[in-house]
């Protein structure tokens, strides 16, 4: 009798489980539509089982508890304050913790310890510029147009700084997801609801399209696209040509959809204006068209006098024509610019149903209109009251938050789960249709997005509730049996080890060398890139300006993302491709990656530094260097067994360096064995990892 691997069991379990889950409050029995379609109910928290009362910390801990108990596993206990520590600050803010904020928290013995580093870390400004950059990743953020020439998205990096600044605030997500989708249309819309508007130009843009009128409508498709998967969590963007083949999303719904955005101002070769909003409030902006126009009027007046004299009468015409130059200097200054999207003006063109998928095909026009598996009501659309845009994005905005849509909470709250864990409840986060992973715990899913809601959509509270459970608390200690069982550890026995990401370990070797340079916000960065990389590209070199050593160490979220050139220190390590939306980052281990890590410009650069600095610190004592280094990188003291190799692997390459040189000028041997010792550590699994 054939039997099947155990990771292929658990996944046609979970499919199972996910087919056969009837929460609390059940659907209509004729409610044929997939799961996710299906209402978010309000599942009755188990209660944990016998014997693990005690484990549960919150209703997180009691939906895994009975799961567990199911499979007949225990699991792992809680991880030790160090390691918790390192895995909250790295999770929480992308940083490494001090040995000074470790001591610290080893030391409390308080109640409430861990909930108070919880807090701090949330409350930190560094906060938001960790989960801002997991939102990049969804939103396909990137700086540059991409193609050939690849040339920049002027002022993309204010709607990178509007995400920061939203995460660090917990702006409420619906509110968040709105200013995104129209937040230009807003009644009281502001300097700040127009930048976020940015997220529907930050895809590819081709500015020589051999066919303008396709490439329109791939412009159009392309927000609807990340509509789709960014906030819904499904693949609109599959009925183009047809039907979904898998689905319950019709042609004709995406056309509907699409209609949303037909009045959306197009982009137009060499105009910033096209894909810019400006800078400034309705107001500011009413009263700079106001005087242009006043001084419009002037100079036209004054150049209908010019022309009544003839050209003879030179004396009689210069001073007007000085006083035209006098009244242009007059002009106010020009508005700053962001990225942003508005409506060409409160009327839109037709939508049709374009015949497979050709935009030189139009068929059957169309109305905007919702996704009939969820809603089939006609959208009731009000035109903006200052006459500039349609409303129509707005509308879409309003629906997708309303609180009946079973997507929108749904998928937030599995990224975030995602986030904390290295995997979703659902394993696809931007795909919740039948073609996605079936969610492994449905009922616990539910609950999460109820909790949501419940809260005011604040992501924040959320997190909180997920990194106080147990689940989140326990140590990554194996265990064969539940390995066996659950190869893939869906039900969380144990904490999963984490590589870092790109970004934390570029960001680490910066802090822990004391390169890092902290600010926030701001124009983007551009560090050095060896010649050879700028060699690779079309225009070798072309938009990128290398930045001053101390902007090059800022940290990693604020590196210029340019398509075809990204750094490659982050690159090598797995960061998002700009390309497409990136929901879940591929996590490798390749021979590239050691590689870099120890022979790239960069690391030795800091390496050194960091050298410098336990030279500056602890001067030529060999013990106090070493108890310093582990104290810097790794926020413990090194056991005696690597004191022992440290001093050893000191000395020895210390002997190298003498016998390889014979310079009397040669650099001081001692420092470069420390150098050398540096780069190792920086090199460590336990480094660029946390368990």
């Amino acid at each position: 009798m054939p039997t099947c691997s155990p990771g292929l069991s658990r996944k046609l379990l979970a499919i199972c489980l996910a087919l056969s889950f009837v929460p609390a409050e059940a659907p209509a029995a004729d409610d044929d539509r997939p799961w996710a379609f299906q209402p978010i109910l309000r599942p009755t928290v188990p209660q944990a089982p016998g014997g693990s009362e005690e484990i549960a910390r919150n209703p997180i801990d009691s939906f895994l508890l009975h799961a567990l108990a199911a499979e007949g596993l225990t699991p792992a206990g809680e991880a030790s304050r160090r390691t918790l520590i390192r895995r909250l600050t790295f999770d929480l803010i992308g940083l490494p913790p001090t040995i000074e904020e470790t001591e610290a928290f080893l030391g409390d013995t308080r109640p409430g310890a861990y909930e108070r580093l919880v807090d701090r870390l949330l409350a930190s400004p560094h906060h938001g510029e960790r989960w801002g950059r997991h939102w990049l990743d969804v939103v396909r953020f990137a700086e540059t147009n991409g193609y050939e020439r690849d040339d920049a998205k002027p002022n993309a990096w204010k709607y990178r700084d509007y995400v920061i600044r939203a995460v660090n605030q917990d702006k409420p997500y619906d509110q968040f997801l709105v200013e995104q989708l129209a937040g230009d249309e807003l009644p009281n819309h502001t300097v700040e609801t127009r930048t976020a508007t940015g997220i529907h130009r930050l895809g590819l843009i081709d500015d020589e399209p051999a066919d303008p009128v396709m490439d329109r409508f791939d412009q159009l498709d392309d927000m609807v696209k990340t509509v789709g998967t960014t906030f819904l969590g499904i693949t609109i963007h599959c009925a183009r040509c047809h039907d979904h083949k898998f689905d319950p999303i019709s042609q004709a719904d995406y056309y509907r959809l699409i209609s949303f955005f037909t009045p959306s101002q197009p982009f137009v070769r060499d105009k910033i204006q096209s894909i810019s909003l400006p800078l400034a409030s309705e107001s500011e902006v009413q009263r700079v068209k106001d005087l242009n126009a006043a001084i419009d009027r002037q100079i036209a007046q004054v150049r209908d006098r010019i022309g009544k004299f003839p050209e003879a009468e030179k004396g009689s015409r210069e001073p007007l024509e000085k006083l035209v130059g006098l009244l242009e200097a007059t002009r106010p200054a020009t508005l700053p610019l962001t990225l942003g999207l508005t409506d060409k003006g409160p009327m839109s063109e037709p939508t049709k149903v374009l015949i497979r998928g050709d935009a030189h095909k139009p068929g059957e026009e169309v109305q905007p209109g919702y996704l009939w598996a969820l809603d089939r009501k006609s959208p009731e659309i009000i035109p903006a009251a200052n006459g500039a845009t349609t409303g129509r994005r707005l509308t879409l905005a309003r629906w997708i938050t309303q609180p009946e849509n079973p997507l929108t909470a749904r998928v937030m709250a599995n990224r975030i789960w995602h986030y904390h864990f290295g995997r979703g409840i659902v394993g696809t986060p931007s795909d919740f249709g039948a073609m996605g992973e079936p969610p492994i715990h449905p009922e616990l899913l539910d609950y999460l997005a109820n909790q949501l809601r419940d809260s005011g959509w604040s992501l924040k509270n959320l997190q909180r509730l997920i990194v106080t459970s147990a689940a989140y608390r326990r140590s990554s200690q194996w265990n064969e049996t539940a390995a066996r069982l659950d190869p893939e550890n869906t039900l969380l026995w144990r904490f999963t080890p984490q590589r870092l990401e790109a970004e934390p370990i570029r960001d680490a070797v910066l802090a822990v060398a004391g390169n890092l340079n902290r600010s926030l916000g701001g124009p983007s960065v551009m560090p050095p890139i060896a010649k050879v990389v700028l060699a690779g590209q079309s225009r070798p070199g072309s938009g990128w300006t290398v930045s001053a050593p101390d902007q090059a160490a800022r940290r990693s979220v604020y590196v210029h993302v340019k398509r075809t050139l990204i750094l490659p220190e982050l690159e090598v390590n797995d960061a998002a491709d700009p390309n497409d939306p990136c929901p879940r980052r591929p996590v490798t281990t390749t021979a590239p990656q050691a590689l870099s890590m120890i022979n790239a410009q960069f690391m030795h650069d800091q390496a050194r530094h960091f050298a410098s600095r336990l030279i500056q610190e602890r001067s030529t004592d060999r013990d106090a260097q070493i108890q310093r280094a582990f104290e810097l990188a790794l926020a413990r003291a090194p056991s005696v067994t690597e004191r022992t190799d440290a001093k050893q692997f000191l000395a020895s390459h210390e002997e190298l360096v003498r016998k390889r040189s014979q310079d009397k000028d040669r650099p001081d041997p001692a420092a470069q064995a420390l150098e050398a010792f540096c780069l190792v550590l920086l090199n460590s699994n336990e480094f660029v990892s946390m368990d």
